[in-house]
């Protein structure tokens, strides 16, 4: 998964995705533990290299916390 991970580190890279670039360096450094998400909306827009990253998450320890769009509308 290392592999995985770096190559879509990469392409995040190249596509200006700094967001999500912090999210892996804080995971890498063991800063998140948590985070918060909209299961129907996820992380990224590829299906493919969202479900890279978020298994990669979980495979780091991170909690994944999943939200509906009607508690994520209500918060606004």
């Amino acid at each position: 998964m290392a592999e995985t991970i770096d190559a879509l580190l990469s392409k995040l890279e190249a596509e200006g995705k700094e967001d999500i670039i912090d999210i892996i360096e804080d995971t890498k450094k063991g800063r998140l533990e948590e985070i918060e998400l909209v299961e129907s909306i996820g992380l990224l827009y590829d299906l493919d290299d969202n479900r890279i990253l978020l298994q990669w998450l979980q495979e780091q320890g991170v909690q994944l916390n999943y939200v509906t769009d009607e508690e994520e509308e209500e918060e606004k």
